[in-house]
């Protein structure tokens, strides 16, 4: 008798955990592998705390579908061996769901990586979640229903650039300035390969590559661009690499325009001032003519709380994941990943949709010029991104060859 009550109440127990588990769920944990130590953590660091900042708006609303969302930061030092070690903690540590965007040979260790353990563990699957590394093969010949890229991919950016570089008859000289990895090459291929075919008369005066985060000074650089007599540079740099080659080339009086892909790196706007007004370009999903006062009430509200400014795509990604969760009402990844494809969402960076082929998003993008006395300043100026070109979702778009091979 004694027995049969104690065993009835053990079941109880284990219903009543079961009632308290149901009503308050485990939290959903994304591990953020980027640098967030040395000198390219001018990236990582902002990223991690717009991720935390979004969490808290999103956790107020319910987060994803009832779970309450975590960050949890992973330094990677822009090492893609380190990023493995740091991935292999991460799953370790039960976190299902993978952030990253700085560095496309990081994104490519990760997306190999996690493409093996879930053919491995075909139980225990983890998602992808790519906001930045733009290298176009991941969602090309790469693809993987395991990744969805949140940015526009170096081919797209550079095919709206190379447009509006076609209309300009200004431009005759260009000098390519890159970082030497994957992305950087990508960037000066799509460069020459566009710009042959939509503008056959201009010339290229240098196509030059240096090592990734590891230059101190510019200037032999800002040298060989000052003798090419180019009338305009494109780079890709981003992070460290993009603040000093900028700063470099307003200390040494090089005025031609910078076509850049990451231009509004933390810190670029701040090294150059006035330097830049009119002069430094740059293609994104955002600029600094947003007139929506709720997008204007974040951006205040982000940079006295952190001390950085938004980061949209990052707040669309988090936004995103949440709808889809919401929709699968899971935050199973499979089933989560399921509800991601092909979701449209109205997002501050306007239309976007997660096109299904390739999980590659297709959004506006915008060419814009940095501008002095604006409405709302970046960095804690008055300085920040003028639109001079407007690209629709659907101008923005390129085909993907694609073939896409999906859980049963």
């Amino acid at each position: 008798m004694v027995k049969t009550l104690l065993n009835r109440f053990a079941v109880s127990l284990l219903l009543l955990a079961g009632v308290a588990n149901a009503a308050n769920p485990e939290p959903v944990r994304f591990a953020l592998i980027d640098p967030l130590t040395g000198p390219m953590s001018v990236v990582g660091q902002p990223a991690l705390e717009q991720l935390k900042f979004t969490a808290d708006r999103l956790n107020e609303e319910g987060g994803i579908n009832g779970h309450e969302i975590r960050i949890v930061g992973f330094d990677n030092k822009i090492n893609p061996q380190e990023s493995l070690v740091q991935l292999q903690k991460a799953i370790d540590d039960g976190i299902r769901f993978i952030i990253q965007g700085n560095g496309s040979s990081v994104g490519s260790a990760l997306l190999s990586s996690i493409n093996k353990h879930n053919q491995r563990n075909p139980e225990d699957r983890v998602v992808y979640f790519n906001y930045a590394a733009i290298e176009p093969s991941f969602t090309n010949e790469r693809c993987s229903f395991w990744h969805f890229r949140f940015d526009a991919n170096a081919d797209m950016k550079m095919n709206m650039l190379t447009d509006w570089v076609a209309e300009n008859d200004d431009f005759k000289k260009v000098f390519l300035i890159n970082q030497d990895y994957s992305f950087g090459q990508a960037v000066s291929e799509a460069a020459m390969r566009m710009l042959k075919e939509k503008r056959p008369d201009i010339e290229i005066v240098g196509n030059v590559f240096h090592p990734l985060g590891k230059v101190k000074d510019f200037s032999p650089y800002i040298s060989k661009i000052k003798s090419s007599d180019a009338d305009v540079v494109i780079t890709g740099n981003w992070g460290q690499d993009i603040n000093l080659l900028i700063k470099s080339a307003s200390e040494y009086g090089v005025d031609v325009p910078f076509l850049t892909y990451y231009g509004n790196t933390p810190g670029t706007i701040t090294q150059v001032g006035e330097k830049g007004v009119d002069r430094i370009y740059l293609i994104s999903e955002y600029h600094g003519d947003f007139t929506d006062p709720e997008i204007a009430e974040r951006q205040e509200k982000m940079y006295k709380q952190t001390g950085w400014d938004l980061y949209p795509r990052v707040s669309v990604m988090l936004e995103m994941i949440k709808k889809a969760g919401d929709k699968a009402g899971s935050v199973e990844p499979v089933k989560l990943a399921r509800a991601l494809e092909g979701l449209q969402f109205k997002s501050m960076a306007g239309d976007v949709t997660m096109r299904a082929s390739d999980h590659q998003i297709q959004m506006p993008t915008f060419i814009s010029v940095l501008k002095n006395n604006m409405s709302h300043g970046a960095e804690g100026t008055d300085f920040n991104f003028h639109e001079v070109a407007a690209f629709n979702a659907e101008q923005a778009t390129l085909p993907t060859s694609c073939r896409m091979r999906r859980p049963k």
